[in-house]
């Protein structure tokens, strides 16, 4: 008998309703009241639920801005700096973010399907039960990152930088892994049927409950 799937996700962060204060798995980050949390960049209003759907953010300082369930599908993120940004809940589907940097960015729940982050540094952010399916990581820096019950199916994560990540209970049927660094990544109950781990560097890599590309699972 496998090992149960006992663990839990991360419960959704809690937002003052006067401040950008984020809870992230019990540590309260407090930053400016919410009317400090706009700003004008390339002309467009960045802030909460802000719709910049097709924005040209293409190198943008973003850092720390607060975008929760912002739209930012198809928008052009090409080297735009988003370190310590929140964009919980954003809309990034289709957007290009070749060589963004989202640094401890916290991503949780947002939508990135279709999304282009090529090169990308993502080391440290929080993206648990995002969806990141059809989406192009390759070369990308996910090192410790928190990708708990992500959604990546069909993603392109070739030669991507995943040491130490979380990918318990995630979803990469049919996810191209061919040449990424899985040292010491948790594939705790993950499925990866269908998936191609051809060249991967496997070393202290958790696969317990694993759903293996052949169908098995690993006890």
């Amino acid at each position: 008998m496998g090992p149960s799937s006992d663990r839990t996700l991360p419960s959704e962060p809690q937002f003052g309703n006067d401040r950008c204060n984020v809870r992230i798995l019990g540590s309260v980050h407090t930053t400016a009241p919410t009317s400090l949390c706009r700003m004008m960049v390339n002309g467009y209003s960045i802030e909460p639920g802000a719709d910049l759907a097709g924005a040209d953010l293409s190198h943008a300082d973003l850092t720390e801005a607060f975008l929760k369930e912002a739209n930012l599908s198809g928008a052009n993120l090409t080297g735009a700096n988003l370190s310590g940004a929140t964009l919980f809940r954003a809309n990034l589907s289709g957007a290009n973010l070749t060589g963004a940097n989202l640094v401890r960015s916290m991503s949780g729940i947002s939508n990135f399907s279709g999304a282009d982050l090529t090169n990308a540094n993502l080391f440290g952010a929080m993206l648990y039960r995002a969806d990141f399916q059809h989406a192009i990581l390759f070369g990308a820096n996910l090192c410790g990152t928190n990708m708990s019950g992500a959604w990546l199916s069909y993603t392109d994560l070739r030669d991507a930088n995943l040491t130490g990540t979380d990918l318990s209970l995630s979803h990469l049927q049919d996810a191209n892994l061919t040449g990424a660094d899985l040292t010491g990544t948790d594939l705790f109950c993950a499925n990866l049927t269908g998936s191609d781990l051809t060249n991967t560097i496997q070393s202290g890599t958790i696969l317990n409950g694993a759903t293996m590309p052949d169908g098995s699972v690993n006890n």
